[in-house]
């Protein structure tokens, strides 16, 4: 029934930029929660304070500075550890009323592990943080794990390219929520980690820079089998961390539990029956291949056939505490893409070839939407209705949380605050997130990456995705850019 349903959707005639201008708070239910994303690395700054250690990213920023934009790194990034409340501050009045920011491993376990204790200088920062929200009206949702790895399980047994992750991110997961569960009541695993598995030991591109030797810039690894490996750490990692939370904590502490998946909308380049496999199967490799375990416990057909032998396998034990790990789904949208087909290549197989897709953004000569600062990334409102039905109508309805949408301008070195495409492109998506309501999906909440400018980690500085802008000629100073101003009036209409 499903597969009918994507063709569907693909079939279907999204209008883009359709009229949103009579969109408001009101548009959508009394309980939806409209809020701003973050994450440690990103954001603290304080990389040598109050018993933090090294993540793998500090090591990769200042190892390998010629793979960030400026040379940049997060030592500082925009020192929201030590200015928080002046950040919440600037959310309440705002308008919003939830934010997710992510937990830096390595502050509470300064070793990855239980067996360096516990820090309790950095349980002390994130209850203060997390009271100030609450006092402020935002409800806290906390990511463990945003691409931070603790540097020193890198070092002790290869992160997660080893099984023994599995238990040691369980770990870490119950002193939060032991910690912090008694106020916070909306916990996500992972972000985006087909990223931190393609990217990491796919590609080289950000840490632990691992990839094939025929492929420049990274240390020793395999892109032909270690992304697949280290998925399945993660998605064990992930799945462990609920079974505690639902064993010990969860009827307690009255909370619920998720994790967030990225995913660009995937549209067939052409109505060829080559091209619509091409758009599932690209999807697949992009999305199902988190998503499908969670839901059924095993990979998707598609990449069982594609990759074969070099894609694990689950135990018995393992299928039954990964299957239906999840209270609701976090979807990190930005982007849409065209997919063809392409011929599987014989030689050199790797994470990014294994789909026998090709992903382009040209149609006849057009781009499929408007471009922004990042490569990447290209404006198509429409694809955010598309995944989200897409999500509902292969995986039974579950309970979603858009927990990052947002677009970037270059950073020129000059101040602007007119940012009129960030208001236009997430008025447009809100737009087509009312419409799948509408339709049905369970979407309970909406954040924008991101409220400040921030460290875009191989970006650095280069680009700007806040709400607000941060001067950082002139000690971090922020701004309320346009789309700040334009917030506040939308939530409070």
């Amino acid at each position: 029934m499903w597969v009918k349903v994507f063709l569907l959707l693909l079939a279907t005639p999204f209008a883009l930029f359709h009229s949103a201008a009579s969109l408001n708070r009101s548009s959508f239910p009394a309980d939806f929660l409209f809020g701003t994303a973050s994450s440690a690395y990103q954001y603290e700054g304080a990389a040598h304070e109050g018993g933090r250690t090294p993540s793998i990213w500090d090591t990769f920023t200042h190892s390998h500075p010629d793979r960030i934009v400026d040379h940049s790194n997060g030592d500082v990034a925009i020192d929201s550890y030590h200015r928080y409340k002046e950040d919440v501050a600037m959310m309440k009045d705002i308008g919003f009323n939830a934010y997710r920011f992510s937990i830096s491993w390595s502050r509470i376990l300064p070793r990855g592990n239980l067996k360096g204790g516990v820090n309790r200088e950095g349980i002390a920062y994130y209850n203060n943080l997390i009271n100030e929200l609450i006092s402020n009206g935002q409800q806290p949702f906390i990511t463990l794990f945003h691409s931070d790895l603790p540097q020193a399980l890198e070092d002790e047994y290869g992160g997660f390219l080893s099984p023994k992750i599995e238990q040691d991110f369980a770990n870490y997961a119950e002193v939060c929520f032991r910690e912090f569960g008694d106020r916070v009541k909306h916990w996500i695993t992972l972000n985006e980690p087909v990223l931190y598995s393609t990217l990491g030991y796919g590609s080289g591109g950000s840490p632990p820079n691992r990839c094939s030797k025929w492929v420049a810039n990274c240390t020793a690894g395999d892109s032909s089998t270690e992304p697949y490996v280290v998925t399945h750490h993660l998605i064990l990692a992930h799945a462990a961390a609920v079974k505690v939370y639902r064993e010990k904590y969860q009827i307690s502490q009255k909370g619920q539990i998720g994790v967030t998946l990225n995913s660009a909308w995937v549209v067939p380049l052409s109505q060829s029956k080559d091209d619509r496999d091409a758009a599932y199967q690209g999807l697949a490799f992009m999305y199902d291949w988190f998503m499908e375990p969670l839901y059924s416990g095993t990979y998707p057909a598609v990449m069982i056939n594609k990759v074969g032998g070099r894609l694990p396998k689950f135990t018995r034990r393992q299928y039954l505490m990964v299957k239906g790990s999840f209270d609701f789904i976090g979807l990190n949208y930005y982007t849409s893409t065209y997919a063809t087909s392409t011929p599987c290549p014989r030689e050199k197989p790797n994470v990014f070839t294994d789909s026998c897709v090709r992903f382009t953004t040209v149609k006849n000569g057009v781009l499929i939407g408007p471009k922004a600062a990042s490569d990447w990334l290209y404006i198509y409102p429409p694809g955010i209705q598309g995944l989200l039905q897409y999500t509902k109508e292969k995986f039974n309805s579950p309970i979603i949380y858009i927990t990052e949408n947002g677009i970037d301008e270059v950073n020129d070195g000059k101040m602007s605050l007119d940012d009129k495409m960030r208001i236009d492109y997430i008025n447009h998506h809100l737009l087509y997130l009312q419409r799948a309501i509408r339709n049905g999906v369970r979407v309970k909440g909406y954040f924008a990456w991101s409220l400040l400018d921030n460290f875009e980690w191989t970006a650095g500085y280069s680009l700007r995705f806040g709400l607000v802008y941060v001067d950082y000629k002139n000690g971090l100073k922020r701004y309320r850019k346009r789309s700040a101003l334009w917030f506040k009036i939308f939530l409070h209409q």
